[in-house]
């Protein structure tokens, strides 16, 4: 077992890249044997493992299965650390992503991962799922209280789709409230400007780069 807080911090990092469940839940539970601020040990630890692992993803090391197995490795730390966050880091509100496959697409593996690392880096997200119309992201969005509307799709018959979104918000005088930012394989940097998105991600980390910066978050 590691000896001291930076040990036992980069052990939870190397258990998320390592996809090792039993290891994350493990040194969780050694961390809050030893009071370490659960906060701390959840940044320095599994999230600073997810950023390595969304960077092992983005050079082409690993890819989704790999990726998926880190998060199940995350989430198993995550399960211990969280109920013993301090009372001003759980209440704090926190940027608010609201997440979907646009209508008439069910391809959701790029949104998940999106979900996972969103989570990991500390935002609330509200993850609508697939196929999901365009009144029920602007609805949700103005429900929960957003900061962001993340639209995906992996089909080029859908993205007009990701246009009657932001359709919407404008025509019901929302547009200012909420950014809009989206990804997928047919979207390119043209086709948000061209339907006045606030930006375009073309992979997970790049997607918590966009939101981190829309949120003022150091990247």
């Amino acid at each position: 077992m590691p000896e001291n807080e930076s040990e036992l911090f980069q052990a939870l990092s190397d258990a998320v890249v390592g996809m090792d469940e039993d290891r994350a839940r493990e040194l969780s539970i050694a961390a809050v044997d030893r009071n370490i601020d659960a906060y701390t040990a959840i940044e320095r630890g599994l999230v600073d493992g997810m950023g390595r692992a969304g960077e092992l993803f983005e050079s082409e090391e690993y890819f989704i299965p790999e990726l998926l197995l880190c998060s199940d490795a995350m989430y198993a730390g995550l399960d211990i650390l969280r109920p013993h966050l301090r009372i001003e880091d759980a209440s704090q509100r926190r940027f608010k992503v609201v997440i979907g496959v646009v209508e008439g697409d069910t391809h959701d593996i790029g949104k998940n991962l999106v979900r996972i690392m969103l989570e990991a880096s500390g935002f609330d997200v509200i993850d609508l799922g697939r196929d999901i119309p365009a009144q029920r992201f602007v609805d949700t969005a103005v429900s929960e209280n957003a900061d962001v509307i993340a639209l995906s799709t992996l089909m080029t018959t859908t993205m007009d789709a990701m246009a009657e979104v932001v359709e919407k918000l404008q025509t019901s005088n929302l547009r200012e409230r909420f950014k809009v930012i989206l990804g997928g394989g047919p979207i390119s940097p043209a086709f948000a400007k061209r339907i006045h998105a606030d930006g375009y991600a073309n992979s997970a980390p790049n997607a918590v780069k966009l939101v981190k910066q829309l949120a003022g978050v150091p990247a």
